[in-house]
């Protein structure tokens, strides 16, 4: 057996999580690419068969996903702290930038020359995306029941119209009853990897991975807490837009099963439509800028925030970026909170099923 690699610092993840939220380019599939080229592939950090039960969890939750997925890893890596730094710092340059792209657009009217700017990537963009779920696929796709299933999930979600977290279930389901022989090859040929990695196949789970119910009755309180007392604040302080965003986009968060794009009806019927907080035209430009951003594809939501902070004036006439500034900071809090939860609370029972063959097959 290989000897796995030396553990990584804190701080070389966090250099590596910096540079990740600038270059994370082409949605979910090609950031979860990156992620595994880095970290799987190039850096030998965490094994193959580990990514993927943190992707499969990953997938079956609301909200982005890649984002999602450093978030495990880090946490996986370095407790709690490095589960919010790798979520945040994936988050943060996006934000920054479309902020400023943002206000560029809202004060003065320069959203064709950003266009512009940004339309020579979209080739890339393109591109990445299409080599991103062709490694993706070569390495999930390994048997003619994945195959089967993967063409009943696309023709049940492109060509029936189902509900997204229904084909998950049924997936999973069918994947758990079919798995009597395949799990067992699945354990097996998962148990030998190409090259040793830190935290490999036969690695322990990690001492602050395991599942204590102290431990998530922990997480959930402080989750609560993060969510009640920024909504008080709003409530006392903020407004009706401000409060009004942040039960819209906390509502969201919890629906976007699917990505980004299975949640842009909701939020364009709710932001444009129910609310008013910015035009039609508005929304999608506002699309197009998140495109060609790193970080998730919803962190266009954070442009929907600054647009209807700036139109309805939040802070006053006199104070307009900072009052679009502070919504589309509001409506990122209340966008991602919901994500660290679902992984720092679930993680542990996630890793708990390390073992269990048939669980492992159900999520793959």
């Amino acid at each position: 057996m290989s000897t796995p690699l030396a553990p990584i610092s804190f701080w070389a993840a966090l250099r590596f999580w910096a540079r990740l939220g600038c270059i994370s380019f082409g949605g979910p599939a090609g950031q979860i690419a990156i992620l595994h080229a880095e970290l799987v592939e190039r850096r030998r950090w965490i094994s193959e068969k580990r990514f993927m039960h943190a992707l499969n969890y990953c997938m079956l939750l609301p909200g982005p996903e890649a984002q999602q997925l450093a978030t495990y890893l880090g946490w996986l890596m370095h407790r709690t702290a490095g589960g919010i730094a790798a979520g945040v710092l994936f988050v943060l340059p996006s934000l920054v930038l479309l902020i400023t792209l943002s206000w560029l657009y809202m004060a003065h009217g320069e959203q064709p020359l950003i266009a512009g700017l940004f339309d020579g990537l979209k080739p890339a963009v393109l591109a990445l995306v299409i080599q991103a779920a062709h490694r993706l696929g070569s390495r999930v796709l390994t048997t003619p029941l994945r195959w089967a299933l993967a063409g009943g999930a696309l023709l049940a979600v492109g060509g029936l119209n189902l509900p997204f977290p229904l084909v998950v279930l049924a997936a999973g389901l069918i994947g758990h009853l079919t798995s009597s022989g395949e799990a067992l090859r699945h354990a097996s040929q998962a148990a030998t990897p190409s090259a040793p990695a830190w935290i490999d196949d036969d690695t322990p789970t990690p001492a602050h991975a395991r599942f204590s119910r102290a431990r998530l009755a922990r997480v959930l309180g402080a989750g609560a807490l993060l969510f009640a007392l920024p909504y008080a604040a709003l409530w006392a302080w903020g407004g009706p837009v401000l409060q009004a965003m942040a039960g819209f986009f906390t509502q969201a968060a919890l629906v976007t099963f699917g990505g980004a794009y299975a949640v842009l009806p909701y939020v364009f019927q709710g932001a444009v439509e129910q609310h008013g907080w910015l035009t039609a035209a508005q929304m999608m430009d506002g699309l197009a800028l998140g495109e060609t951003t790193p970080g998730p594809l919803i962190m266009v939501v954070a442009f929907v925030g600054f647009a209807g902070g700036w139109t309805q004036a939040v802070l006053g006439p006199d104070a307009l970026l900072a009052g679009a500034a502070l919504a589309a900071v509001v409506v990122t809090w209340f966008t991602f909170l919901p994500s660290f939860i679902f992984i720092l609370a679930g993680g542990p029972l996630v890793e708990s099923t390390q073992r269990m063959p048939r669980l492992a097959s159900a999520l793959g």
